[in-house]
């Protein structure tokens, strides 16, 4: 098994770095065989063969020149047979019999579509991400895949659907404390989308520079009723801080009349006052007082 497995790696192709010749040379001399045939063919100073072989001879030169920008490479084949990659920019030539493909080797963007997907719960969410991506490996882009610019749309799709139902959409009570999540973990969950991306663009010879997700919301149908379980969530949080504040206040308060000997309580009036503060701190609406014109036991 490891020796098929082992066959299986060496079969795959990888970038062989090619050399190629100055074009401007090349150029200089195709001119010259050129002009010197039919110069020497209109004057008749050698025999029309000679000066139509120099002329045929530069302008079979001729196919082997080729412009390569930066960030541009040439995968070079001869008979069907891989001889390699050019990645020199400027004026080049080659063998003319070798036929060559010309890649990109910026760095492209892919803005996947919104896609809805179920997370780590089951709730449908939709999702989307932006890919930055570039060729690495010209020899396994051209000739591992069949058309790598859509294998890589099709992958990054394929990815961002399993990354989420790997992860919960928002925190809750039945999941971990510290567990990641889509909402909460973006910079986690970014850095696992792209160590996926690059495992799956890897045999396309395909890199992925960044990857970031660019949205992220629960599906229309239950959007609302998460919407209001958020609203209860927080609105529990914030009555847990209200009431706990209103506790030091009011334990505060006893302390300061006990401490001062401003007035001496007993239990039941300690409880109606606690009472009463509790209500007005804790309460949403505004308070109305009532004043006691009497005495605190009547």
């Amino acid at each position: 098994m490891n020796s098929e497995a082992e066959s299986a790696q060496r079969l795959i192709r990888t970038e062989v770095r090619y050399r190629s010749l100055n074009g401007y040379a090349a150029a200089v001399v195709v001119v010259v065989l050129v002009g010197l045939g039919a110069l020497l063919t209109i004057r008749h100073a050698l025999p029309p063969a000679f000066g139509l072989a120099l002329v045929v001879a530069g302008a079979a030169m001729l196919p082997g020149l080729y412009m390569l920008q930066p960030n541009e490479g040439i995968v070079l084949t001869l008979f069907g047979k891989y001889m390699g990659t050019d990645r020199t920019e400027g004026l080049r030539w080659t063998n003319p019999l070798q036929s060559g493909k010309k890649i990109s080797l910026r760095a492209r963007n892919l803005n996947t579509a919104r896609l809805k997907v179920n997370d780590k719960r089951g709730n449908p969410v939709e999702i989307g991400a932006a890919v930055v991506w570039r060729v690495r490996d010209t020899a396994q882009a051209v000739f591992e895949i069949d058309d790598y610019t859509a294998f890589v749309s099709i992958q990054a799709e394929a990815a961002i659907r399993h990354l989420a139902t790997q992860y919960a959409y928002d925190t809750g009570e039945d999941l971990e404390k510290d567990e990641t999540t889509l909402r909460a973990g973006l910079d986690v969950v970014a850095n696992a989308l792209k160590a996926e991306l690059n495992l799956r663009f890897g045999s396309a010879g395909v890199e992925v520079l960044d990857s970031k997700l660019t949205h992220l919301a629960y599906a229309p149908e239950i959007a609302q009723v998460m919407l209001r379980r958020q609203q209860a969530t927080a609105i529990v949080s914030a009555r847990h801080q209200i009431v706990a504040g209103a506790v030091g206040m009011v334990e505060a308060a006893l302390k300061g009349l006990s401490e001062r000997n401003l007035v001496t309580l007993d239990d039941e009036r300690k409880a109606a006052m606690v009472s009463n503060l509790l209500v007005v701190l804790c309460s949403e609406n505004e308070v109305q007082p009532v004043i006691n014109t009497g005495t605190l036991y009547t």
